[in-house]
Parts: C-alpha cells; structure tokens; sequence
C-alpha cells in the first residue's frame, strides 16, 4: 500500500498550468505547484511521451515559482508486519518510487527525497531520487522512473516526504515535473 497521500496529483484543486496554493495531502512550504493535465500540449508532458504507463490525468509541475516544494508526513505502522517492533528488528523493507522529469533540453527538474526520523523527529536515514537530467531523459519532455530501496532504520516511527522543484534556467515556468510518488514498506522476510 502506498503511504503517501495523492502521489500522483489527481486529488483537489488544479487541472491547469496555473499555479494553485493547496494541494490535498501535502503541505505547500514554498512556491506554488501546479496539478497539470496530461491533456493540455503546449509542451507539457502528454499520455503520448515517457511517463508511468498507468498514468492518471494529472502530473506535479513546479508552477512559475523559481523553487516550489511540497512536503507530507507520514506516520509508519504502529503493529502488524510493518509495524515498530519488526521496524526496530531490522525486518521491514521500504521502496520509495517516483517517476521525475522535465522539458525538452532544459535542466528544470524534480527531486524527492524521504526522512526517516525517530519518535523524537531525529532524523536517522535519507533516500534522495532526482533530478532527472536532460540527458538522462534523451532530450525529450518527458518523465523517467527513479526508485530506491532499503532497510527501514530500526527506531524509525515517520518519514517526511519531500518534493522539491527547481527551475535552472530563464523563462517563467518551473518545467520540473513528478507523477506516481510512492511509499511503501514490506516484511523483509527471515525468521520472526
């Protein structure tokens, strides 16, 4: 099950490339976000270009703020076979997906990175996806599938999501783009 809330950007306000001030499930901490369709064209990403293959109607677009990040805290399991006690032996697994891009040959781009903390909010690991360069993306427009996974950090009671957009270069729009961010925990098998 994936614990972040609305990852993939169909949920609440947008459906255009104008910037939007809230997003369900995620905390605007800088800039504003913009929820595009994949319908719009004008250069923006379409069903037809690389993408997640079961992709919904809208994407995350960093909006027309130099830097727009969004961040969601999450909660991890309190008992069953993700919960804290098979956290702090060492047997559950988590894999953080995304799938982050841009606009033609620009650099603009998407990063996401996942905090594990302690009951106390210490941070004790990180796992950082992006940005997808222009070359990693074939000079195309498009989104490229990043993912990561580990062992989560015994002690680890939340994880802070954090999607970051950064625009490099002239124009006004923030080309950095993010759809299908995922979070999820699985057993990590041995004996219990």
């Amino acid at each position: 099950m994936n614990l972040v809330v609305n990852g993939d950007a169909e949920s609440g306000p947008g459906g255009s490339a104008e910037p939007v001030t809230a997003v369900r499930g995620w905390k605007v901490v800088q800039g504003a976000p913009a929820l595009v369709p994949y319908s719009l064209g004008g250069g923006y990403p379409t069903a037809s270009d690389p993408g997640p293959e079961r992709r919904g109607s809208r994407f995350f677009s960093g909006g027309n703020s130099p830097r727009t990040a969004l961040t969601q805290d999450i909660s991890l399991p309190r008992s069953g076979p993700a919960g804290r006690r098979a956290v702090d032996a060492g047997r559950v697994r988590y894999a953080v997906t995304a799938w982050l891009g841009g606009y033609a040959g620009q650099e603009d781009g998407a990063r996401l990175s996942v905090e594990f903390r302690d009951a106390q909010g210490t941070p004790v690991a990180l796992s950082m996806l992006g940005p997808v360069s222009a070359a990693e993306r074939g000079g195309r427009t498009g989104l490229v599938r990043c993912e990561a996974q580990a062992l989560v950090p015994p002690g680890a009671r939340s994880a802070r999501v954090l999607l970051v957009f950064t625009r490099s270069g002239g124009g006004t729009s923030n080309d950095g783009y993010a759809d299908a961010v995922s979070l999820t925990l699985q057993p990590a098998g041995g004996h219990r």
